[in-house]
């Protein structure tokens, strides 16, 4: 088509309306529950125009770039209201629109008002792609619409040269990092650190953070793990007309599995519950003066009603300061400690994990931040802890599990592998250990390179997590290509087969078209002799511990390694379950395949 007819297009559109508002969704990353849509514009369909870059494009070259805007931002916002779509609504805004003539003041607003949306909902995205440094941005321009109840947003951080100086001056609510930073992230140490300091800046600046372009789970995986809480792109969901997004299942079975994983694995406040003395709502502040004498070390003294309940504390420095004054002590010291009464302490039940009290900690005012956390127990007081000891063993806790860790795969390692099945044994509890091994897994290392087996190996341990549901199961990492599988699901075969399924379809991608031809690969052995191995299989070996017969982790981990064997020696990738019975004497016997 001609730039002739390409103009008479555009016209058209522009005259008769002819855009289409496609919506693309925003995912909380810790939960997968919708947090937005963005709104992008199409063309007709099947012309020239339908895509983005060449409407917008040619509108800004013909100097009708604000009118387009301005026609999408209204189509937009009546879709949204029409689909009653979830969470914000994000609307791309040239910043040079906001300083031209052409922009309607209050246009956006009446439109909302008219079609029932709350402009608190709406967020003005302005992408940093724009000419900012040509047309200029009036701070005032921003402040209009953030005055009028609009959250504002830089989109495309990263990709001109001004962002962070843009970021400064306009302080933003969101900000965007740009795809190119997100794009094999999880290969690339320097976009990792980049999107880090990008991190931090936007938590101490209170400002929130997206991140576009998400395309493969290994790089939202990545982002997951640098703490990113916010993110689009198209492995989360692509731009379409008529969304009918809901939660994300992968989102929503990693945040279980962190979930389950904080239960098997939290300590609770308990651990940092000290003894401490307490004063009752009629104790006079000379009690509470005495007992902070008594006590050098002690900052705080908890106050409890009739009940043994804490309504607050009396702390040292307060005391202090009253009893200073003039005439202080001989004014206050026979009033009731509530006259000194703080309320504004941390209390919580004492089988509250760590974890869940640093969210508490650290989720309060910063000039309301204490040190002290007073425990309950069903209400009533039992004790006090201390924010420097909640950091020391969250700490201590962090590199325990690092350490038991298997780098590779970042899954718990043999230690807590160990302790999970002893504990389940301890409870009695009905569940099934299941035993994961590659075959001819060595001739496939010797053959491509130790880099791609370490590949494969996240390719196993990837699978396992995706397929094996995170109620109720663990999931352990023994070493090298051996995982382990904790079953508390009794459906745990229909799991098996599909990570069996789903591995045999995609371990052919590390196959050149000449192995796959040939099935395998041939290699030499030790002694010097070439011998053919098949496209590598999985072995899972299958057991049902009893927890009357099997009294430690030794002993099952014994009947996992006879499984996996069994299954090894069944080839090809295979389930073997491993049954046993009891004679008189408690031996384990094995018996063949049910």
């Amino acid at each position: 088509m001609s730039q002739i007819d390409n103009n008479a297009l555009l016209e058209k559109i522009l005259s008769n309306g002819l855009i289409t508002p496609y919506f693309q969704p925003i995912y909380d990353l810790s939960n997968g529950e919708i947090y937005g849509h963005e709104a992008l514009s199409r063309g007709p369909m099947n012309s020239t125009l339908f895509s983005p870059d060449p409407l917008f494009t040619l509108a800004q070259q013909e100097g009708k770039l604000h009118k387009l805007e301005l026609l999408c931002r209204e189509k937009a916002l009546s879709k949204f209201a029409k689909l009653e779509l979830k969470g914000r609504l994000f609307l791309n805004v040239s910043a040079s629109l906001l300083g031209s003539p052409d922009h309607q003041s209050g246009m956006t607003l009446a439109i909302l008002n008219e079609l029932g949306l709350d402009q608190k909902d709406i967020v003005i995205e302005l992408s940093e792609q724009h000419p900012y440094d040509h047309n200029g941005l009036p701070r005032s321009s921003v402040d209009h619409y953030r005055k009028m109840g609009f959250q504002v947003a830089i989109d495309d951080l990263g990709v001109g040269y001004s962002g962070l100086q843009l970021w400064s001056e306009l302080q933003p609510d969101i900000v965007k990092v740009d795809k190119h930073f997100i794009k094999g992230i999880d290969k690339d140490e320097i976009k990792r650190e980049f999107v880090r300091s990008i991190l931090t800046i936007a938590q101490r600046l209170n400002c929130i953070l997206i991140a576009e372009g998400i395309e493969t789970q290994q790089e939202l995986d990545q982002l997951i793990e640098i703490g990113v809480t916010l993110g689009q792109g198209y492995f989360l969901g692509r731009p379409v007309e008529n969304p009918t997004f809901s939660t994300h299942p992968y989102l929503v079975k990693q945040a279980q599995r962190r979930s389950q994983f904080q239960v098997d694995h939290a300590e609770t406040v308990q651990t940092l519950c000290r003894p401490t003395p307490s004063l009752q709502e009629n104790s006079l502040l000379e009690d509470a003066s005495q007992c902070f004498k008594k006590q050098p070390d002690l900052v705080a003294i908890p106050v409890l009603n009739h009940n043994n309940e804490p309504v607050g504390v009396v702390r040292r420095h307060q005391l202090h300061e009253l009893f200073s004054t003039p005439y202080g002590r001989a004014l206050y010291e026979h009033k009731p400690v509530t006259n000194l009464l703080s309320s504004d302490v941390l209390i919580v039940e004492s089988n509250v994990s760590l974890s869940s009290v640093s969210t508490l900690m650290t989720n309060q005012e910063a000039d309301t931040l204490n040190n002290e956390i007073i425990v309950v127990r069903e209400g009533k007081f039992i004790g006090t802890g201390h924010l420097r000891d909640l950091l020391k063993r969250i700490t201590e806790l962090k590199i325990q599990n690092a350490t038991y860790s298997n780098p590779l795969t970042l899954l718990p390692g043999n230690v807590p592998i160990h302790r999970e099945v002893s504990r389940r044994l301890l409870a009695n509890e009905n569940f099934y250990v299941a035993y994961f091994d590659l075959n001819d897994f060595k001739p496939f290392n010797d053959f491509f390179g130790y880099s791609i087996g370490d590949e494969v190996i996240q390719l196993v341990g990837s699978l396992i997590k995706n397929q094996v549901n995170p109620d109720n199961n663990f999931i352990g990492h023994i070493g090298g290509d051996d995982f382990v599988v904790i079953f508390g699901d009794q459906d745990w075969r229909q799991q098996c087969d599909n990570i069996l399924e789903i591995f045999e379809q995609q371990v052919r991608g590390f196959y050149s078209a000449d192995t796959l031809q040939e099935g395998g690969v041939w290699t030499k052995n030790r002694q010097g002799d070439t011998m053919f191995h098949p496209i590598l299989s999985l072995a899972i070996g299958v057991v049902h511990p009893n927890p009357k017969q099997c009294t430690n982790h030794h002993q099952v981990a014994e009947l996992a390694a006879q499984a996996k064997k069994s299954a090894k020696q069944q080839g090809g990738n295979h389930i073997y379950l491993q049954p046993y019975i009891t004679t008189h004497t408690d031996e384990v016997i094995s018996e063949s395949v049910l």
